[in-house]
């Protein structure tokens, strides 16, 4: 396990929507270096990257044409290893963003994949052996090219899946996980990844990583087994680079598959969900962190609980206060309620990470889809800097890579740093909070003493948060004793009893 990530805090950057030195519209790895100080300053001590490989960007770089080449649109290959130097002067880890699931139809592999004739690409992605034979239960493509056969999409129609074989291989066009061609298309993958850890990157977060192997039984083990290979390879040859997995399943991930990080996606079922986003069921929102919408805390803990308890020994479940996937979480709540949010991602177990704009309260914008976005797109409108600056400082361009927020009312960062109370100074005194004590780092332990107030313990420290506007009032022998070192609102001690009141937040010693 790589030991930095035990106080890793990390940020992740959407490269097109950060900052713009060329003006062309879009951000770019010279405006990332730009900021590395910002980032630095808030206190995160490592960045997630969003796809920065060639691309036609039918999926914003999530369709990769070339992994081993920058996108021309944010620099070069130099470029990026000038930002890993960079970033590393600064005691900063970056991540890249790896999609191994499949390509951009426009890849070389897939152009050669394509042809009739066989070659060492023929077997690279799925493909079944006619054209007029479907792939039952899977989106395909048939008749796009002159070569016999339909080929496998794992999402967009640009995006060929890449074949890692199936767990049962039922027909004779499916191979087999332990086939040549699938073992090859793993290797490939490594070789990536090697190539970008020799030039300094520090790993990578996982794109749709439980999708590989095809009809996978139900606890995902021929596509954990893939990754437990890769991290042989990590482990031998790269024992500080660390992998952070799309799959929300940490069981899975990190026991199975050997990632460091299994991300805790915003899934409506799911107990993170019911934290910030409880809005799509029936009956209004109910979010734990919308004051008096009625939500618990215990929502929360019945499945993350198992799920600590199952993975706290072999990696971390990482938290997020949102990506590029995710509705912003002030599109339903208030500075107040963003407040408490983040006091309980940035004080619980695991390595959080915080969506660049979240620490001063972006908001989700209703605006057209750009690059394959659709809904997702009014999460990844441009970083609002500076309030008298054209594009509020993310570009000169008279056209940027997206709307930027013109209200009157939006939030920047220059009206924020320096003010007392801002969403975004109490981000930074949260995160500083988290480097200070190591009890609230990674990997120290977790139990949860009182659910209403919700009071908990991180190693030897205690915590309690109040996000409705009651007064909540609690007795316990593990509050005797205790100072207090972080308070946000109306908190007091006395003896074993501590009075939380109206939307309050405290941390113990």
């Amino acid at each position: 396990m790589p030991q930095w990530l035990k106080d890793a805090v990390f940020y992740e950057i959407y490269p097109q929507s950060f900052n713009d030195t060329n003006n062309d519209g879009i951000g770019d790895i010279p405006g990332i270096i730009e900021k590395l100080d910002y980032v630095k300053g808030l206190g995160c001590n490592a960045l997630w990257l969003n796809p920065l490989f060639d691309s036609p960007f039918h999926d914003a770089g999530y369709d990769v044409r070339d992994y081993k080449k920058v996108a021309p649109r944010y620099g070069t290959n130099d470029d990026l290893v000038h930002l890993f130097d960079e970033a590393h002067k600064r005691g900063i880890k970056v991540l890249l963003d790896l999609v191994p699931g499949h390509t951009s139809d426009e890849h070389e592999w897939f152009l050669k994949s394509k042809e009739p004739d066989r070659n060492e690409y023929s077997d690279r992605y799925v493909w079944t052996n006619g054209a007029f034979v479907g792939i039952k239960d899977h989106p395909y493509v048939s008749g796009a090219s002159d070569r016999d056969g339909a080929y496998m999409l794992n999402f967009f129609v640009n995006q060929p899946a890449l074949n890692y074989g199936w767990l049962d291989a039922t027909e004779p066009w499916m191979s087999k996980v332990d086939s040549p061609e699938a073992i090859a298309t793993r290797e490939a993958m490594k070789d990536i990844m090697g190539f970008w850890l020799d030039k300094g990157c520090d790993g990578f977060r996982v794109d749709m990583a439980d999708s590989l192997v095809k009809n996978d039984d139900e606890h995902k083990s021929a596509t954990a087994a893939i990754w437990h290979n890769v991290r042989e390879m990590l482990d031998q040859d790269y024992p500080e680079a660390a992998i952070v997995s799309e799959w929300s399943n940490p069981d899975q991930a990190i026991n199975l598959g050997g990632f460091h990080m299994d991300f805790y996606l915003d899934h409506w079922w799911n107990g993170y969900n019911t934290l910030l986003r409880d809005y799509e069921t029936e009956g209004g929102d109910h979010s734990y962190f919308k004051m008096d919408a009625g939500g618990t805390i215990r929502r929360f803990l019945d499945d993350y609980l198992p799920k600590y308890e199952a993975t706290r020994d072999n990696g971390y479940i990482s938290m997020f206060t949102c990506n590029h996937d995710t509705p912003r979480p002030a599109r339903t709540l208030s500075v107040s309620e963003l407040t408490l949010a983040y006091a309980f991602i940035f004080t619980m177990p695991g390595v959080p990470f915080l969506y660049y704009g979240d620490e001063i309260g972006m908001d989700y914008l209703d605006v057209r889809t750009k690059e394959g976005g659709f809904h997702r797109t009014g999460s990844r409108t441009p970083m609002q800097w500076a309030k008298g600056e054209k594009n509020l400082g993310f570009s000169d361009s008279d056209t940027p890579y997206l709307k930027v927020d013109d209200r009157v009312l939006a939030p920047s960062v220059d009206t924020q740093e320096g003010k007392k109370g801002s969403l975004y100074e109490t981000t930074k005194a949260l995160i500083a909070l988290r480097h200070q004590y190591e009890d609230l780092q990674a990997d120290a332990l977790f139990e949860c003493l009182n659910e209403e107030p919700f009071v908990y313990k991180r190693g030897s420290m205690v915590l309690s948060l109040n996000p409705t506007s009651k007064t909540k009032t609690v007795s316990l022998d593990a509050l005797k004793d205790r100072e207090m070192v972080y308070v946000i609102g109306d908190v007091t001690l006395k003896g074993d009893t501590l009075v939380m009141g109206r939307q309050s937040f405290a941390v113990m010693k």
